[in-house]
């Protein structure tokens, strides 16, 4: 069976999305994208308010005609989740990515209104589970992925759920140049949703430190930690989470391993985690949690949206199949 690619699903010029950030993504980046051919997401979390949501959803909006998402939360760690989904809805985003938890009411609700709804997955029993809901796509999380990596490598998780599946397949992670596009589109992947790359441009509002990182820092120094989220996070390696170390104390395993406490100890260490993330990227701070993937091996200065997004769809249209 063809499956269709993103670029035609969407209606853009690339099969890409920039991949919605946690504190990174902001309106500024999602514009430079969509003036240069790709779609692009951020996370209804970047905005603590309904009407900073609002605002942020209709600002894009009155600059461009062309797609763009909105991650959401959709489990119990997110009290937001009931009133951002309204949102989202009443303005009629162009599609919703959900994370870490049941897409059911996302999909039945948006259904009625065509707003597309594509789930993170990281292995085929999750991915079959959204399909049968009515999902619209699948975003394939994999081993190289930043943030919230999966266990299974790129080509490998791509071709299982390509093979299994019957709705388009959006690989997430790992992807730098042209040629990695151009690659796992070869591999059976419909599109990819791109992050890694995108973090130290000029427009991302993080710490100039931040930004310096991505830099300096290439992919023997991303280590993954338990520390921070309740889930295993992909981090830099500063001396500061040398210092932290990323397995859990026994104390966290314990109450991570406790069935009573254990829903309220994950709510409580992402919320501690998340907080000392968010420090890290928009200050100067000795206590260094900067999230990144592999693909921080390919930043090589800190550059303008439109210029990265250029780059790499030159690269896509070069590359030889």
């Amino acid at each position: 069976m063809t499956k269709v690619t993103l670029d035609k699903l969407l209606g853009i010029d690339y099969p890409v999305i920039v991949a919605p950030m946690f504190l990174i993504s902001n309106t500024k980046m999602i514009k430079a994208a969509l003036q240069n051919g790709v779609s692009a997401a951020f996370p209804a979390l970047n905005y603590r308010t309904d009407q900073e949501l609002r605002a942020a959803i209709k600002d894009i909006k009155s600059f461009s005609s062309k797609p763009f998402g909105v991650n959401l939360i959709v489990n119990k760690s997110n009290p937001k989740y009931k009133g951002q989904l309204e949102t989202l809805l009443e303005l009629k985003v162009d599609y919703i990515i959900t994370s870490l938890g049941s897409p059911r009411e996302v999909i039945e609700k948006c259904r009625p209104l065509g707003i597309k709804v594509f789930c993170d997955v990281v292995d085929l029993a999750y991915a079959k589970k959204v399909e049968e809901l009515g999902a619209d796509g699948i975003i394939a999380v994999n081993s190289r992925a930043g943030g919230h990596a999966g266990n299974i490598d790129p080509k490998t998780l791509v071709k299982l759920l390509t093979e299994n599946c019957n709705i388009p397949v959006i690989s997430a992670g790992g992807i730098a140049k042209g040629k990695d596009l151009k690659d796992i589109m070869n591999s059976g992947a419909a599109g990819a949703s791109i992050g890694t790359i995108f973090i130290a441009c000029e427009e991302s509002e993080i710490s100039q430190e931040y930004k310096q990182a991505m830099v300096d820092y290439g992919e023997k120094d991303i280590v993954r930690t338990n520390k921070l989220s309740g889930s295993p996070l992909t981090v830099i390696n500063t001396p500061y989470v040398q210092q932290l170390g990323t397995s859990a104390n026994l104390l966290e395993w314990i109450l991570n391993n406790n069935k009573t406490l254990k829903k309220y100890a994950k709510m409580l260490i992402a919320f501690r985690g998340m907080k000392a993330v968010e420090k890290a990227a928009f200050s100067a701070t000795y206590k260094t949690i900067w999230c990144a993937g592999p693909a921080i091996e390919h930043v090589k200065s800190i550059r303008p949206m439109g210029d990265i997004v250029k780059t790499l769809t030159t690269e896509y249209d070069q590359a030889k199949d």
